[in-house]
């Protein structure tokens, strides 16, 4: 293997780990892309979170914050879908549960582009995750295409 290559190899399996991590730990977030506003309580009492909502012309945003300092937001549709989840911390939320039906996706997906040592995005037309940091601060964004209402960019989810 070649120095480089070797880095690449590094640099990846930095980026795996607290995925794989966030699928063998318990569950610290229930929080599931495409499930319904009522979740939101359940989500909450499950983190043991403080929640904060706010509202947009366009959306409903759930912000949870963790006793370990997990920031969780559920960005609701006016139907009442969870379009997109963001999070950010200095720990992976458990994405198996964030995701919800959408991870079996993101598990078998090969990502379309990395940036750096340890971001990740896959960029399908059902699925978008985008994910990155570094021991003690993770952030990551994922949405369903389709459920995004009208007139909302993605970069506008943070």
């Amino acid at each position: 293997m070649t120095p480089l290559s070797s880095q690449r190899v590094r640099a990846f399996a930095r980026l795996l780990a607290p995925i794989a991590l966030s699928v063998a730990l318990p569950s610290i977030t229930q929080a599931a892309l495409g499930g319904t506003e009522a979740s939101v309580e359940v989500d909450r009492v499950r983190m043991k979170a403080a929640l904060k909502t706010s509202q947009t012309a366009l959306y409903t945003v759930h912000e949870m914050q963790t006793p370990s300092g997990i920031t969780v937001r559920e960005f609701v549709s006016p139907a009442g879908v969870v379009f997109a989840v963001t999070w950010q911390g200095p720990f992976m939320p458990d994405l198996r549960q964030t995701l919800g039906a959408y991870f079996p996706i993101f598990q078998t997906a090969p990502p379309t582009a990395r940036f750096g040592h340890s971001h990740l995005m896959v960029e399908r037309s059902d699925l978008v995750v985008r994910s990155g940091g570094h021991l003690r601060s993770f952030f990551g964004l994922a949405y369903v295409p389709r459920l995004v209402p009208a007139g909302v960019a993605a970069d506008q989810l943070k």
